[in-house]
């Protein structure tokens, strides 16, 4: 992103759909949207379908560029370089008639910023928001913040008459159970209006008559059924079968089956995720391994003992047939700070483990539990499975706990695992993103996401700062230094980057995007 052009008009390459067909658009893949409130759930299958109801102020395309949304407009105060100035789109009304304006803006803000929201990390430098008038919001932060508008690009819009109507002024505290009218019912501005809505089951979308983009976007599709499918084979069956249009995760296994049957396509690209273990280094005590009165994952040598004994070219060749790109870092390549030599430092090394678990006192190793979801990333209890086997070889006897999201995630957030799987994409393409939430000490604002209880306030302190550094180079120089400390510690073990493989219908048109996140109002339907 370049800081000297900072105003942005509407995109050139809108594209405009002229006298589209209705179409229904059947889509599928292993998980549901884990609710609807959106700012409870910061999960790529939930934004995706928040993506499709509501907006943001600004969003990326599926090229992945920065394009304008419910802001027509943006930049820095000339005034108070603290300042961003957005100007809003006019005549945007919510899917209940209800107008679109500044108000809106700076309540779903706050609500983003407040301690149940999933978001608060991305905001965590913002001081104050206010509408100067019903068509301008400005957002003060603490010190100049060069990428607020990176911040933005899943930071959904709600209606705040709404909210209030329906008592969901509050975040809904999905970590602890909460059920709320939120979590189940939307009121957008976005291309498509909810229909219904059964968890895990089906949720349908029809087209918002009233859309502002009508004009600029193919809209095409005029009814999303979307449906949950976890099993692979039968998601897949569904896809052949014709039962559903698309499907975002083919299992790697049946690529080529998928690829090679007339009237489907399998579209493929690099993705903005990398797959990872963390581990409780910070607890004094395991609530799952078999060692009394101590914790052998907070010897930084039985970390890297853990992660020279995971092959990742076998985990590549076995269990992903191919289609992943082993890590050694948990940015991918797509985000500022992504260092090469960073990325290629992971090696397998059974001896050099050994040794490592003898000079940390644990020559015979100990048992630990390893939870991992199984059906959120692709393969994911498959290379957990790997992983348990793997780590046998250096004494270390993991019992596996496979789980689906909606039971997996919580255990991280409220710290009740020891040893886990997660995946992180980067939608901020900035490696600030990934410090707040996985470096970051957990806490009010930041560190939502950081189940290892690693906790060091130098490096905090370092990482706050990244939102008021606007010498660049400076502020890499600085991201560098962080990423060495991460990788120094071994905060956690990178797997490995995702490959996403997209099956649909050859007369569906689209582009497979980085962020896994398709905007169903760029489809064509040929």
């Amino acid at each position: 992103m370049s800081f000297k052009s900072l105003m942005v008009a509407v995109s050139a390459t809108a594209m405009i759909a002229a006298g589209a067909s209705a179409e229904t658009l059947r889509w599928a893949r292993a998980g549901d949207s884990l609710t609807l409130d959106p700012h409870a759930q910061n999960e790529g299958p939930t934004s995706a379908m928040a993506h499709q109801i509501m907006e943001t102020l600004v969003m990326r395309d599926h090229s992945g560029a920065i394009v304008p949304s419910l802001a027509t407009e943006w930049a820095p105060s000339e005034e108070n370089p603290n300042v961003w100035v957005f100007k809003l789109r006019e005549g945007v009304t919510f899917h209940d008639g209800a107008e679109f304006d500044s108000e809106d803006v700076v309540f779903s803000l706050n609500r983003a910023m407040t301690p149940d929201s999933d978001y608060k990390e991305l905001l965590a430098s913002v001081k104050e928001v206010r509408a100067p008038d019903k068509y301008t919001v400005e957002i003060e932060t603490n010190g100049p913040n060069p990428i607020m508008p990176n911040n933005l690009t899943n930071m959904f819009m709600m209606d705040k008459a709404w909210a209030e109507a329906n008592n969901a002024v509050k975040v809904q505290d999905y970590e602890g159970g909460e059920d709320t009218f939120a979590a189940k019912n939307a009121n957008g501005t976005g291309p498509y209006k909810l229909v219904s809505r059964e968890p895990d089951v089906k949720t349908v979308l029809t087209a918002n008559e009233n859309y502002w983009g009508k004009d600029e976007f193919p809209l095409q599709v005029s009814e999303i059924i979307y449906t949950p499918i976890q099993n692979a084979a039968t998601r897949v069956a569904a896809l052949l079968s014709g039962e559903v249009d698309f499907i975002q995760d083919v299992p790697v296994q049946d690529l080529e089956r998928v690829a090679g049957t007339d009237g489907l396509d399998v579209r493929t690209a690099p993705q903005n995720r990398v797959i990872f273990f963390g581990m409780n280094m910070g607890d004094a005590d395991l609530g799952s391994d078999n060692i009394d009165g101590k914790n052998p994952l907070s010897d930084v040598r039985v970390r890297q003992a853990m992660s020279k004994a995971i092959n990742r070219d076998a985990i590549k060749q076995v269990v992903m047939r191919g289609q992943s790109a082993p890590a050694g870092m948990i940015s991918p390549p797509f985000v500022n700070g992504w260092d090469a030599d960073m990325d290629a430092s992971s090696s397998t090394d059974l001896e050099g483990a050994k040794a490592l678990m003898a000079e940390a006192g644990y020559p015979d190793g100990f048992t630990l539990t390893l939870n991992c979801p199984n059906d959120r990333y692709i393969n994911d209890e498959a290379i957990c499975q790997a992983a348990v086997g793997m780590l046998a070889q250096i004494g270390i006897t993991v019992n596996l706990d496979a789980k689906p999201k909606a039971q997996h995630f919580p255990l991280i957030n409220n710290l009740e695992t020891d040893f886990y799987m997660l995946g992180w994409g980067v939608p901020t393409y900035d490696s600030e993103y990934i410090f707040n939430f996985l470096v970051h000490t957990k806490g009010e604002k930041y560190g939502s996401w950081n189940g290892t209880r690693y906790s060091n306030p130098e490096l905090d302190a370092k990482i706050v700062s990244l939102a008021s550094e606007t010498d660049l180079p400076a502020r890499d120089q600085q991201i560098a230094d962080i990423w060495k400390v991460v990788q120094d510690e071994q905060l956690y073990i990178p797997i490995h980057h995702q490959v996403l493989n997209w099956g649909m219908k050859s007369n569906v048109g689209t582009v497979v995007e980085p962020e896994d996140s398709p905007k169903i109002k760029y489809f064509t339907m040929k």
